[in-house]
C-alpha cells in the first residue's frame, strides 16, 4: 500500500506542475516535518551502526506537534519493520506529516530513508505510524483542527488512518484473545534440548532518572527517549541469549498506558521469551516511580532481534528453555505472536500477480486481513484515472486498467438513505434477490458484526462448463465521521473446511465491494468495484466491450430492491440491525 501511495504522490506533483505552477512552488503538505541527521560515532552501536534507540528519538521528535500547535504525547506505534541498518557516515532523512485528526488524537505517517553521499543512492529504512495525542489544558480536552487532504494520496491516508484507528483500538483485546485460547505448541516440545538456554540468563534490569533533557516543555518525558531505553536494555538482553551483536529487526505495535515526568525513574526490564530458528522475541516492560509511591506501568514492548553473519544472512540462533510459571506463559504468547507476524507478513506482501489470489483465514490473522480487505478497497475507490465507458439509465460504467490488471466500477443513485442502503447489502445472503450472478449464498462464519465469511455459487461461464464457487470474506465498516463513506469489501479467503470441489470450479477475489456515500438524507450514491480476476472478467467482459447491457439491468434491479425492502428495516429489532 505505501509503494502504491508513493506512486501517487509522484504522479501527483506532475500534474501540480503541468497545471501551471513552478517546480520550485510544488504543493507541499503544511504538517510536513523533515530531518536529515549524519550518522556520527556518538549515535552508532558496537557495530558501527546507528543504534535503533537513537532513530526511535529522531522518528519520535520529527512526527509531533507541529500540526498541533502544542506539546503532544506518544500515545501508540504501530508495527515496525526495520529493512536495513544505517552505517556511521551516511544520512538519516525522516519525514512526517499527520494523515488524519480526530478528536484529540492525531496519526502520523513516518518514512525513514537512507542516504550515501559518495554514492548519491538512497533508499528505504522503515514506514511508522504514530498517534499522538495533545495534551489537555485547564479547560479540558484540545479539539484539533481537521486535516484537509488537497491530494490523492493524501485523501488515501486520510482514509486509512481511519481503518489503521480502528485496527489500533482492538488491537489489544484481539491479541489477548489469540493467546488465551492458543495452543499451537507445547513447551514441552522444547524442554528436550540439553544445550538449551536458561530464560534468566538473558534477564535484564536498568535504571534511568527522567532528566530535562529527556522531557518536553510539559515536563512529559519523549516517548521516543523511552522507546530508545528500552530498545537498550532488550538489546543486551538478546546478546546474552546468542553471545554476539544482535540486530533489531522490529518491534510490534505498543500503547502507551501513562506518562512519566521529570524526576521520575524509570525501570526498565527485559528478557528473551522465545528463540525461534533464525530469530528471537525480547520482551520489556517499563515502569515508573518517584520516592517512595508504587510502580505505575508505562509501556510493554515485544522486539523481534536476528544476528547476521558475514553475509548478512540470518544465523541459527541458541534454543532456550523458559522459567516455571511466568516463563512458560511467555514462551507460549511469543509462539502465537510469532505466528501473528508470520501471517501479517504474508498477507501484506502477497503481490496482485501471484497466485492464488486468495489468503488463508484463521482466527490469528482476521485483524490485518479485515484491515487488508477495507484498505484495498479503498485504494481502488481513491484511482482518479477511470474512464466512463458508457451510460444507460442513472447507471454509470467505468474502466480502469492499470499494471495489467482491468478493474470496473459500476455507479447509480437511489433515494434511499445510506444507512438503509449499507445494511441491506451488507447482507450478501440478500443479494441473490438483485444480482442473477448469485445463485446461492450461505454463511460460513459469522466472526463478529464486522466480519463474515460466505460461500456463493455462480453461473457457469459456458453453456457445458461447471458452475463457480467463491469463498469471500465480507467486512463491513460504518462511516468514522461525516466524511466518510460505508464500506462493504469483498475479498477470497481460503478454508480448511471448505477446499476446492470437482463439482465446481474455485473462482476468487482479489479486491471487490461497494462504496455507498450519503449525499442528501434520503438520497445516496452507490459505487460498486471490481478487479477483474480470471474468475470474474468472463461475467462481465461483453458489458464492459459494449455487447451488453445486463450490468444496467441487475443495478436497476439493485435499485428496485432497495427502495421496495427500505421500510422493512424500520420494523427490525435495533439488535438485528
Amino acid at each position: 500500500l505505501h509503494e502504491n501511495v508513493g506512486d501517487l504522490k509522484r504522479h501527483e506533483t506532475k500534474a501540480l506542475c503541468h497545471r501551471g505552477t513552478p517546480e520550485w512552488r510544488t504543493y507541499r503538505n503544511p504538517t510536513e516535518v523533515n530531518m536529515s541527521q549524519i550518522v556520527l560515532p556518538c549515535h552508532a552501536n558496537y557495530c558501527g551502526e546507528l543504534s535503533a534507540g537513537q532513530l526511535l528519538k529522531w522518528m519520535d521528535s520529527t512526527a509531533s506537534e507541529r500540526h498541533a500547535g502544542r506539546s503532544c504525547i506518544t500515545a501508540s506505534v504501530d508495527d515496525i519493520h526495520f529493512i536495513t541498518t544505517i552505517g556511521v557516515g551516511q544520512v538519516v532523512n525522516i519525514a512526517a506529516k499527520v494523515n488524519r485528526a480526530f478528536t484529540s488524537s492525531m496519526e502520523a505517517g513516518i518514512l525513514v530513508s537512507c542516504e550515501d553521499l559518495f554514492s548519491n543512492r538512497q533508499w528505504k529504512v522503515c514506514h511508522a505510524f504514530a498517534t499522538f495525542v495533545a495534551q489537555h489544558t485547564e479547560a479540558g480536552k484540545v479539539q484539533l483542527k481537521q486535516v484537509i487532504p488537497r491530494t490523492q494520496a493524501e485523501q488515501m491516508e486520510y482514509s486509512l488512518a481511519a481503518e489503521r484507528r480502528r485496527m489500533r483500538l482492538i488491537h489489544a483485546e484481539i491479541i489477548n484473545d489469540l493467546l488465551s485460547s492458543c495452543c499451537s505448541q507445547t513447551v514441552s516440545e522444547r524442554l528436550d534440548y540439553q544445550d538449551a538456554v536458561p530464560a534468566e540468563r538473558t534477564r535484564v534490569e536498568s535504571v534511568e532518572l527522567v532528566l530535562p533533557p529527556h522531557a518536553n516543555h510539559q515536563v512529559s518525558t519523549f516517548g521516543g527517549q523511552i522507546m530508545a531505553w528500552m530498545e537498550n536494555v532488550a538489546t543486551i538482553s538478546a546478546s546474552r541469549l546468542c553471545n554476539a551483536h544482535p540486530t533489531l529487526r522490529s518491534i510490534d505495535m505498543f500503547h502507551f498506558r501513562g506518562p512519566s515526568h521529570i524526576g521520575d525513574r524509570l525501570v526498565l526490564k527485559a528478557i528473551v521469551n522465545n528463540a525461534f530458528k533464525k530469530s528471537m522475541e525480547v520482551g520489556v516492560c517499563a515502569e515508573a516511580y518517584q520516592g517512595g509511591e508504587p510502580l505505575r506501568h508505562i509501556n510493554t514492548a515485544f522486539m523481534t532481534f536476528e544476528v547476521l553473519d558475514n553475509d548478512r544472512k540470518p544465523c541459527t540462533l541458541p534454543r532456550i528453555r523458559p522459567e516455571p510459571v511466568d516463563g512458560k506463559r511467555r514462551f507460549q504468547e511469543a509462539i502465537a505472536r510469532e505466528k501473528i507476524r508470520l501471517d501479517r507478513k504474508y498477507i501484506i506482501s502477497c503481490k496482485q500477480s501471484e497466485v492464488p489470489l486468495s489468503v488463508p483465514w484463521d482466527p490469528c490473522n482476521q485483524m490485518y486481513l479485515s484491515y487488508n480487505n477495507v484498505s484495498a478497497l479503498k485504494m481502488l475507490a481513491a484511482r482518479n484515472n477511470w474512464v466512463l465507458t458508457s451510460e444507460k439509465n442513472k447507471v454509470s460504467l467505468y474502466t480502469l486498467e492499470e499494471n495489467q490488471m482491468l478493474c470496473f466500477k459500476v455507479e447509480t443513485h437511489v433515494a434511499v438513505a445510506a444507512e438503509q442502503v449499507f445494511l441491506l447489502l451488507s447482507d450478501l445472503r440478500r443479494r441473490k434477490a438483485w444480482d442473477h450472478h448469485y445463485q446461492e449464498c450461505d454463511v460460513i462464519t459469522d466472526s463478529d458484526e464486522d466480519d463474515t465469511i460466505y460461500r456463493v455459487v455462480t453461473p457457469s461461464v459456458t453453456k457445458r462448463g461447471k458452475v463457480q464457487d467463491f469463498i469471500l470474506l465480507a467486512s463491513r465498516r460504518r462511516p468514522c465521521d461525516s466524511g466518510d463513506p460505508y464500506l462493504i469489501a469483498l475479498r477470497s479467503v481460503t478454508l480448511p473446511a471448505y477446499p476446492p470441489t470437482e463439482d465446481y470450479n474455485r473462482g476468487e477475489v482479489l479486491c471487490a465491494g461497494f462504496s455507498i456515500w450519503e449525499e442528501e438524507n434520503t438520497f445516496t450514491k452507490i459505487s460498486y468495484y471490481n478487479q477483474a480476476t480470471p474468475g470474474v472478467l468472463p461475467y462481465i467482459s461483453t458489458d464492459i466491450a459494449g455487447l451488453s447491457s445486463s450490468f444496467y439491468c441487475t443495478f436497476a434491479s439493485c435499485s428496485a430492491f432497495l427502495e421496495e425492502n427500505k421500510e422493512s428495516l424500520a420494523s427490525l429489532p435495533t439488535s438485528t440491525l
